[in-house]
């Protein structure tokens, strides 16, 4: 199945955080936190100003972004879990 986000909306996968500590103590799945990193797997064509104007997103396709504990919503698609979320939850693209 394919999925497209409209207007300012994004598509998030997480990236998984760490196991371990840097001691080296390993954090059970239960204890762990949700990462608050992810990459862009879909973006919106973007939102539209006062005047009707597209204004294009950010972010793109394949970008690695840091967003909000709480921000989106949490879906399936084809077995994958995911996050729709608006291009304002996004606090910063993670570059190399």
């Amino acid at each position: 199945m394919k999925f497209r986000p409209l207007h300012d909306r994004i598509v998030v996968k997480r990236v998984a955080n760490e196991t371990k500590t840097a001691g080296g103590i390993i954090i059970p799945d239960t204890a762990a936190e949700k990462p608050q990193q992810g990459e862009v797997v879909a973006a919106g064509p973007g939102a539209r100003d006062e005047n009707g104007k597209l204004v294009p997103l950010d972010v793109k396709k394949g970008d690695k972004v840091l967003f909000g504990k709480w921000s989106g919503t949490e879906v399936k698609i084809d077995g994958e879990d995911l996050l729709i979320m608006k291009e304002s939850d996004i606090m910063g693209v993670l570059e190399k």
